[in-house]
């Protein structure tokens, strides 16, 4: 059928049944595949955001799949359950048939099945069944990353749709495919990352797409091909009252400090941790120690990787900890690392920044826009060099009274640039104008 002829957002219907003035809270549907509340962009976003969007008097409500966000009191939590296949304990499991309940079941096994990351279909589908009867509840949705065919049958059924792109993840998929070490490795990674045209289809048929960086805009152009004229900038902030100095905490002249929110190739723990291999080596005497705020995941490249270079008594995986324990971390350590091969922005290193740890970072993706000039707010090294990535730590661990001068400027530089309520002011701005922009698919058909 004809996309024009269905359901009331084709046919010029307000949006939630009612017209919201200019200065009018807005009633959000917010949308997260998975949330994981301390690690990992898409939870640390979620939370952030939603809170300071319910200080500006906006009522949000967030549906999401596991691992579900942490969220403020005033922000009600939709838990839609997937089947859980890439949990932490039984990773690329093979759900019991008993566990397929409805239809979006059936969607997500089968797409396993068929060697695809199910979770952003056949979530987008569970919120698309939620909302729909919904429909009068609110003004608009808001997704997170998911880019799932169902957000187009969100739009049919009267509820505009704001897009989020941190970075396409055609990025990730180009990235996994050259690190491959086999043929049959490079065929499963190609068959894994299938979920991305279909994120590339919806990406340009969505009213309005916000992303968190111009490197990042420059990457959704070029892959997912949206229109310019559709896509704004709307940069990720940071709470500079809770990462921040701690004067009574003492740096340990051989902690050093990392987020390990993905066992990918992308986020570079490999070089990181080939660099540390190397000053262990070379400087003993440092006895140097790697904090990386994440899990260590069994059978995972990092846990490999660590066996090879015997590393094991030399690096701590923390996890499960408060956002203030992570503060108290980062003033602990004498710098902290981004060891990134591509970022489309980096909430680790705005909340490193932000507390004055010194920051070593590549320059992989939009870390340079975010991090600033080296040797002033950060020490840029090459992305893929462990040797470079050696160079910048031991430059911070060298000279700590160079260092501090840098961690202190990075502060000023996150101070005055990022924080969450900004985020928030810029997003309802971008809300305003998806309200106000007629559908895209009005005209064509399917998907």
């Amino acid at each position: 059928m004809s996309a024009a002829t269905q359901g009331p957002a084709a046919s010029g219907r307000e949006p939630g049944g009612r017209n919201p003035g200019p200065d009018d809270p807005l009633r959000i549907a917010y949308l997260t595949y998975r949330g994981k509340p301390h690690v990992g962009g898409q939870g640390v976003y979620t939370r952030h955001l939603t809170k300071a969007l319910a200080d500006l008097g906006h009522h949000v409500e967030v549906l999401s799949g596991q691992p579900y966000p942490v969220l403020d009191e005033r922000v009600p939590l939709v838990e839609l359950p997937s089947l859980d296949i890439y949990n932490d304990h039984f990773p690329m499991r093979m759900p019991g048939i008993w566990e397929l309940k409805d239809r979006w079941d059936w969607l997500e096994v089968t797409s396993f099945s068929m060697g695809t990351f199910p979770e952003p279909l056949a979530f987008s589908m569970r919120a698309w069944d939620h909302l729909r009867r919904r429909v009068g509840e609110f003004d608009l949705v808001q997704d997170n990353q998911c880019l799932g065919y169902g957000l187009l049958a969100m739009e049919r059924s009267g509820l505009p749709v704001l897009g989020t792109i941190h970075h396409p993840i055609t990025v990730d998929r180009r990235l996994e495919m050259e690190h491959a070490e086999t043929w049959r490795a490079r065929f499963g990674k190609s068959r894994w990352y299938a979920f991305t045209k279909m994120q590339s289809r919806v990406a340009t048929r969505l009213r309005r797409v916000i992303t968190v960086s111009k490197n990042s805009y420059d990457d959704i152009v070029a892959d997912h091909e949206v229109d310019p004229q559709r896509l704004f900038v709307v940069p990720v902030g940071v709470d500079p009252e809770l990462f921040k100095p701690l004067p009574e905490v003492e740096r340990r002249p051989n902690q050093i400090i990392s987020t390990a929110s993905s066992d990918v190739a992308m986020k570079g723990q490999r070089y990181l941790l080939e660099a540390l291999a190397k000053i262990r080596a070379d400087r003993p005497e440092l006895g140097l120690h790697l904090v990386l705020v994440g899990k260590l995941k069994d059978g995972s490249a990092a846990q490999r990787t660590i066996a090879e270079l015997g590393l094991e008594d030399s690096v701590e995986f923390v996890s499960g900890v408060s956002d203030q324990r992570i503060v108290e971390l980062y003033n602990e350590s004498a710098c902290a690392v981004v060891p990134s091969l591509y970022e489309g922005f980096s909430l680790p290193a705005i909340e490193a920044m932000s507390t004055g740890c010194p920051l070593v970072s590549t320059t992989g993706g939009a870390l340079p826009e975010v991090a600033g000039t080296d040797g002033e707010t950060t020490y840029a090294v090459a992305p893929g060099d462990s040797s470079d990535l050696a160079r910048g730590i031991l430059a911070v661990l060298g000279d700590p009274h160079a260092a501090e001068i840098i961690g202190k400027a990075g502060r000023e530089r996150v101070i005055h640039r990022w924080s969450w309520r900004h985020t928030a002011e810029q997003t309802v701005e971008h809300y305003r104008a998806t309200l106000e922009a007629p559908p895209v698919f009005a005209g064509r058909s399917g998907c």
